[in-house]
């Protein structure tokens, strides 16, 4: 049995120290805000420790969970010099390959494994344990770490080298916002045209266009309801990496674009932390009369 310790309990990391506490591998959780790591903590049913340097001493394999580059970078320093030559770090956060590389290169100078294993999902998966991670690394220390990922996730690939993960997380980032448009700007079509929305998204569901953003943010993005899965800010967070990655070539994708001013309308509306299926506001107010 993996000894596991998660570093950063928000709507990712709770959901992950759940599974693992039920599995029987979470031997510790610390949190930098103490008051959200102890609603996780009474939440799911697990022990909070108060001090970083003990929760993370006392297991062999940690997870982080935290929500920007900066965040993991400052996490990264402050748990490397702790751990023991050995140790296996995994950070499920989404970050750029460059920064991934760089915690790695941190981690390694203390003789401490590395992986970056971005995940997709959403708030939803993390607590059903039905995620999907996409892993940067040395495979063997993979297959050793295997049983604790398993526990958190439906499917665990391997990518290639440290910074792939991240790569492939880009990808499915820019495939979300693809998505977004086409699910919010077809039921804003569809709610245009006074149909019923529920035998709609049964209906296209059932067909070539059916999808996962369909099937769990189709009704409520029509009721108007827009409770966060999976934030615009943090979205937008994750497109604005992509969008760097590609400037380095001079390149851009429209994709990309249209989405960040799209969602930084919703952020300058008040809107940022709601679901990203409030995309729906600005697409059912292109058809309203003015």
């Amino acid at each position: 049995m993996i000894s596991t310790c998660v570093v950063g309990l928000g709507a990712m990391g709770a959901g992950i120290a759940g599974n693992l506490h039920r599995a029987g591998m979470l031997a510790s959780a610390w949190n930098r805000t103490p008051e959200r790591g102890r609603a996780a903590a009474e939440r799911h049913g697990f022990r909070l420790f108060p001090h970083l340097q003990s929760a993370v001493q006392s297991a062999e394999l940690i997870i982080t969970s935290v929500s920007a580059d900066e965040d993991l970078m400052e996490i990264t320093h402050r748990i490397a010099p702790l751990l023991q030559a050995g140790n296996v770090v995994v950070d499920t956060s989404t970050v750029s390959v460059k920064t991934a590389q760089r915690a790695a290169e941190i981690y390694e100078a203390h003789g401490v494994h590395f992986l970056d294993a971005p995940v997709s999902g959403g708030k939803e998966g993390a607590e059903k344990g039905t995620m999907v991670m996409m892993v940067g690394g040395d495979a063997e220390v993979l297959r050793q770490i295997m049983p604790a990922l398993e526990a958190i996730s439906r499917k665990v690939v391997h990518m290639g080298p440290v910074g792939s993960g991240q790569a492939t997380k880009a990808v499915n980032q820019i495939m979300v916002a693809g998505i977004n448009h086409a699910v919010t700007e077809a039921l804003a079509f569809g709610q245009h045209q006074g149909l019923d929305m529920d035998k709609v998204i049964d209906v296209v569901g059932g067909g070539a266009a059916g999808n996962w953003f369909l099937d769990h943010r189709g009704h409520s993005m029509c009721e108007g309801r827009f409770d966060p899965g999976f934030r615009v800010a943090l979205h937008h967070k994750d497109l604005r990496i992509c969008q760097q990655m590609l400037a380095e070539e001079h390149k851009q994708l429209p994709c990309i674009e249209m989405t960040l001013v799209n969602y930084e309308r919703l952020m300058e509306a008040g809107h940022g932390d709601e679901d990203i299926s409030a995309l729906f506001r600005l697409k059912k107010a292109l058809l309203e009369d003015k």
